[in-house]
């Protein structure tokens, strides 16, 4: 598992639903720089069952991203069709009748593959194509990624594992906490706590010593 964390978060540009029903091409989180923190986070399948409980879990809290002028954005291996599909689904029906945040469609793997969420048997041959041997989903993996492009925090669970919301928004606290303050935030720590200064003296001499 690739460790994206202090590094550019991997460009692309696939179709993807936005606001519920409307389809665009050429969706790229290039739009967001200088301007937003972005959690993108992967999910398996459309019409399943965790999925929509995670998908509406986050539509539930968007307000709180909104107002710490975080964009949300979901991304699974399925089409822009089965996206919009689903997305028509009533929530009581097992749908995601609801959800305004765009949802991506990597329908050709290469977003899940450059995240390193890709599940499944898979190489590529001598002309660079990506060649599969099972169906491939993506993992449960979550991406706090800074107004500078940089990926701050990355969070991978497995299939059967829902991810929580609250610890999501915590790490937007945390991370907004440390670029305006400059101080670093102990474990547990919550919005409104007090943070730490960072002693920059030591730990040049731990590394020094290690």
């Amino acid at each position: 598992m690739a460790v994206l964390v202090g590094k550019k978060a991997p460009k692309f540009s696939a179709p993807a639903v936005v606001n519920g029903g409307e389809v665009v091409q050429g969706f790229s989180l290039d739009q967001f720089i200088g301007k937003n923190e972005v959690i993108l986070f992967f999910y398996p399948k459309d019409f399943t069952f965790v999925c929509p409980s995670e998908l509406h879990a986050f539509q539930e809290k968007i307000a709180e991203f909104e107002k710490r002028g975080v964009k949300l954005v979901a991304c699974s291996t399925d089409t822009e069709e089965s996206h919009w599909g689903w997305l028509q689904m009533e929530k009581k029906n097992g749908g995601i009748k609801g959800i305004t945040y765009p949802i991506i469609a990597d329908t050709n793997k290469t977003i899940s593959d450059a995240y390193d969420v890709l599940l499944g048997e898979y190489t590529y041959d001598e002309e660079g194509s990506l060649v599969a041997t099972n169906t491939m989903i993506a993992y449960r993996g979550l991406f706090l990624i800074d107004k500078k492009g940089i990926v701050r925090h990355q969070l991978v669970n497995d299939l059967p594992l829902g991810r929580n919301v609250d610890e999501a928004i915590r790490m937007v606290d945390a991370l907004q906490f440390n670029e305006e303050n400059g101080e670093v935030c102990p474990a547990n720590w919550t919005k409104g706590a007090e943070g730490m200064k960072a002693s920059h003296y030591g730990v040049a001499a731990y590394l020094a010593s290690h």
